[in-house]
């Protein structure tokens, strides 16, 4: 089988991570993605307390699209979420014998050469970068196939739409309607989330 994953700290999950898997969906030979929330983001400082919230707002964004999943596989094994852990359980768990398809940023595939057991976890995946910054050059990545990467570039147009630009917002009592899906803003409202 196929697998094609989107993992993140999703926090929040906003419209721009959807517009990136959508448009995957519709451009590829894919025709299901699995998100993945991070229980603990390695390269990020971040509030425990929220990986619940963080977990259901997901839940709730993906709700009405049957060919988005959302895996707990990162929280049922706690601790801090490396990509590398992740893919060796998912690849004994599914049986899977080809490269998992692995959705990710260009603001983050900039640093993967720092990512954890990266050598072994470049030949478990093949790396569908998306455009994340407004100054992106196309052939600043190539060195990355010299090293042994396998990825392709996405040709959707950057979007500036950022989790902690949302929470920025939040923050300032100014609105996010617009920039997550509807049930997202219902649930932030409902557990005043982000406001300290």
């Amino acid at each position: 089988m196929d697998l094609c994953v989107f993992q993140g700290t999703f926090n929040p999950i906003h419209n721009a991570h959807l517009r990136v898997a959508k448009y995957i969906l519709d451009n590829s030979e894919i025709d299901c993605i699995t998100f993945i929330p991070a229980y603990i983001p390695p390269h990020k400082s971040y509030d425990i307390k929220l990986a619940e919230h963080r977990y259901n707002m997901l839940n709730l964004a993906l709700s009405d699209n049957q060919n988005f999943k959302i895996s707990d596989i990162e929280y049922k094994r706690k601790g801090i979420s490396y990509t590398y852990l992740t893919i060796c359980e998912l690849k004994n768990l599914c049986n899977i014998n080809n490269k998992i398809k692995f959705i990710i940023g260009t603001d983050a595939f900039r640093h993967i050469e720092t990512w954890y057991e990266i050598d072994k976890l470049k030949e478990l995946v093949e790396f569908i970068v998306f455009i994340r910054d407004s100054n992106f050059r196309r052939n600043e990545f190539n060195y990355l196939k010299d090293l042994g990467y396998n990825f392709r570039l996405m040709p959707l147009k950057f979007e500036d739409i950022s989790s902690s630009d949302i929470r920025k917002l939040i923050l300032e009592n100014k609105s996010i309607s617009g920039l997550v899906p509807k049930e997202v803003e219902e649930y932030i409202i409902k557990h005043e989330l982000y406001k300290n």
